[in-house]
């Protein structure tokens, strides 16, 4: 059985291609959204799906490998998530199962206007400097952080989230009001993100480079009609064994392990 670690419409879509090559597949996912999007995968036939829910740590991925006879590790989680990478590693190496690293291919930025940060601590403090109405493209995971930074207390802060009923509430929880909630789900073209920015009154878009199926390019361009200083917070740099940009590079490393 080939272990996903999902979370992501890359998963997700690497799920599919190795189901229906017949391939036995464990997924996690990070939500119960998720959870709904893969459980569609189950009805469609070939290899068989299961599917994971829990938290897993380094402990508790190496248990799940000797429960589930796990013959390789596939990590498609966002490419922001860090630490599920690093342990995924480390446990795959004291389990020697092969691991491979679905990459997406980052957006250029050519737009002069951005400002490339390392951390979300850096692009509270930018943002702070760059204008009043900060509007945040960033998810719900790290949003506690731009509303308790001292640097934005008197900005106005504006969350365009997923429209799920536990992010609402995060929202509600960390003291944002209806008015600065956008709850919808995207990627958005040019004309909607550029719509919400003036609608919003945006002074500062922040952002991370989560390439074209996250739709960031969309997010320049719709900036760059308006003259909006974007902040693009860094993807992080790992040293991963095996590295894969597209669906059919991830299915042949799997076919090379000779798993089933």
């Amino acid at each position: 059985m080939i272990f996903v670690a999902s979370g992501t419409q890359d998963g997700r879509e690497i799920v599919r291609c190795l189901c229906a090559s017949g391939y036995d597949v464990a997924a996690s996912v990070v939500s119960s959204y998720g959870q709904q999007l893969l459980a569609e995968q189950q009805k469609r036939g070939g290899g068989r799906l299961i599917i994971n829910d829990t938290p897993l740590d380094e402990d508790g991925l190496r248990r799940f490998f000797s429960e589930h006879e796990i013959r390789a590790f596939v990590d498609a989680t966002h490419p922001y998530a860090v630490n599920v990478s690093r342990n995924a590693m480390t446990a795959c190496a004291a389990e020697g199962i092969p691991y491979i690293r679905y990459e997406r291919n980052l957006t250029d930025i050519s737009y002069e206007n951005v400002h490339l940060v390392h951390s979300y601590e850096e692009a509270t403090e930018v943002a702070a400097r760059l204008g009043k109405t900060v509007f945040l493209t960033t998810g719900s995971r790290n949003l506690e952080r731009f509303v308790k930074a001292p640097s934005l207390v008197d900005c106005t802060l504006i969350a365009r989230v997923l429209p799920t009923a536990d992010v609402i509430a995060l929202c509600e929880d960390l003291g944002l009001t209806p008015a600065q909630i956008i709850a919808m789900q995207g990627p958005f073209s040019r004309e909607l993100n550029r719509a919400m920015y003036e609608k919003y009154g945006a002074d500062v878009v922040v952002t991370k480079n989560s390439g074209t199926i996250g739709g960031t390019d969309e997010k320049f361009q719709a900036a760059e009609d308006l003259g909006l200083p974007v902040i693009v917070i860094d993807r992080p740099v790992l040293a991963y064994p095996h590295l894969a940009h597209t669906y059919e590079e991830v299915k042949d490393f799997v076919d090379l392990m000779k798993v089933s």
